[in-house]
């Protein structure tokens, strides 16, 4: 399949579901592999509607949708053992849900309540990077100590197309190539900057760019969910022998807005979501299931009801976030409490304790 540059990209799965082979990413193609796969897209699309819904109803500040990305997302955490480490972006949810990060854990920091949401070491999965491009940094010093510990340990590092045009991203890359840093950095190429479009960001593919840093570079259809899984398990096993660092540009679509407050209809036109539509990660994978007969009606309902499930579970989690004390802001201002800083939370404590005298 060509990528529309003249690059040739690695898929497994046609959008009408037909499955094929690729020498460049082997994979046992399994219907357990395929399921397991399956469910994991759809529950993670549910909880993200959800989410959506949740922040139209005012509960969340903010929402960055995963929507029409779940394949990128999935077929490549999936790919990693458990110990090895993540570094995202801000809407990985669904590598997220796969690491085992809960519903209130990952709304916390957008209805306000947390700075992070969860305990990175405990999922191996770090909490999310708002400023762009500065995982890429953290993913590169962090596989650098895993080289000096001589741990048998894959860093990878999400981030997307707008990105990659940040200067954080390209001293990343250059760092990793030169240290031989066990790390792979995984482009969400989804079209779209905000408003920029990928072709007023770059002349160049991102994965040929990559290689001219020295990475070993691989350009994937993002929205195939076994494609993917395939290259990213590739590019661990080169990693963890010793070799150079790999950079996966996984070409996908950005089907909601960049956030809650983007309007995308201002800046994209309905036919180009609609082609992009019709490439559906979860659409493609449905539909080589059912051609092969993997899967009967009672696992599609028993699916459609677990997903009500996280829906409902996504509700009650966010309903249970409490409020923090005002004060709680001087605990994350500075790592040792100041003078005085010390006077304006008594000032602050003081101020709330009247209101409760009158």
């Amino acid at each position: 399949m060509k990528d529309g540059r003249g690059g040739l990209m690695i898929q497994l799965v046609a959008p009408d579901g037909t499955l094929r082979e690729d020498e460049r990413a082997p994979l046992d193609v399994t219907p357990k592999l395929c399921l397991d796969l399956l469910r994991d897209m759809v529950l993670a699309r549910r909880f993200d509607e959800e989410a959506l819904a949740l922040q139209r109803q005012g509960e969340l500040g903010l929402w960055l949708m995963s929507l029409g990305q779940e394949a990128a997302q999935v077929g490549s955490v999936r790919a990693l053992a458990p110990g090895d480490y993540v570094f995202p972006s801000y809407r990985e949810h669904a590598a997220a849900r796969c690491r085992g990060v809960g519903a209130a854990e990952l709304l916390a920091q957008w209805r306000g309540v947390m700075h992070g949401g969860w305990d990175p070491a405990r999922y191996r999965f770090h909490i999310y990077s708002l400023v762009l491009g500065t995982q890429a940094l953290h993913a590169t010093g962090y596989a650098v100590g895993v080289k000096l510990d001589g741990a048998d340990e894959v860093v990878l590092a999400y981030f997307g197309d707008g990105a990659s045009s940040q200067g954080d991203v390209s001293e990343a890359l250059n760092w990793a190539a030169v240290a031989g840093a066990p790390v792979i950095f995984f482009c969400q190429n989804n079209q779209w900057a905000i408003s920029t479009g990928a072709s007023r960001q770059m002349a160049a593919p991102l994965h040929r760019r990559a290689e001219g840093f020295g990475l070993q570079a691989h350009l994937v259809d993002g929205n195939d969910v076994l494609a993917v899984h395939a290259i990213t398990a590739k590019a661990a096993d080169s990693v963890r022998r010793g070799g150079p660092p790999v950079f996966v540009e996984a070409t996908t679509y950005r089907m909601a807005g960049h956030s809650t407050s983007d309007d995308p209809r201002r800046y994209r036109s309905d036919d180009e979501v609609e082609a992009w539509r019709e490439r559906d990660p979860i659409a493609r994978l449905e539909r080589l299931v059912r051609a092969r007969d993997w899967a009967d009606a009672a696992f599609f309902d028993s699916l459609k009801a677990e997903a009500e499930d996280v829906a409902a579970d996504t509700r009650a989690a966010c309903s249970s976030l409490p409020d923090p004390p005002a004060e709680a802001i001087f605990q994350y201002a500075l790592h040792e409490e100041t003078d005085l800083l010390r006077e304006q939370r008594k000032w602050l404590e003081a101020y709330h304790s009247s209101f409760a005298a009158q």
